[in-house]
């Protein structure tokens, strides 16, 4: 499986929510998320100690490989405005593999 690179935006203060549909690169057809268990984690550098976990939840049934990430306006607001890293990665047992990644730009809300 390939890791997908997607961008996020992140406004501070909103809720955020986003899936992602995940591929088999040899099949051409949804992933098959059966057995895994999904996380997500932003920092603000890959080494940062500091970091907010996403909540995660396969979409649906395993098979359709659709996975969803969300915070709430209370993490979000937490969140200094600025650029961060985060990723998806999903356990099987022992294995982890991480499934996306990307960067994450966060802007500070306007509206309170």
């Amino acid at each position: 499986m390939a890791v997908y690179v997607s961008n996020l935006v992140i406004n501070t203060g909103t809720s955020f929510s986003q899936t992602f549909n995940l591929e088999a690169t040899e099949t051409n057809s949804a992933y098959d998320l059966t057995g895994t268990t999904p996380a997500a984690q932003i920092r603000k550098h890959a080494s940062s100690s500091s970091k907010t976990d996403f909540t995660t939840a396969i979409n649906g049934a395993a098979t359709n490989g659709a996975i969803d990430i969300s915070l709430t306006p209370t993490q979000t607001s937490a969140l200094k405005a600025g650029r961060y890293v985060y990723d998806i990665v999903i356990t099987k047992g022992e294995t982890k593999t991480t499934v996306v990644e990307g960067s994450v730009l966060v802007r500070a809300g306007v509206t309170r």
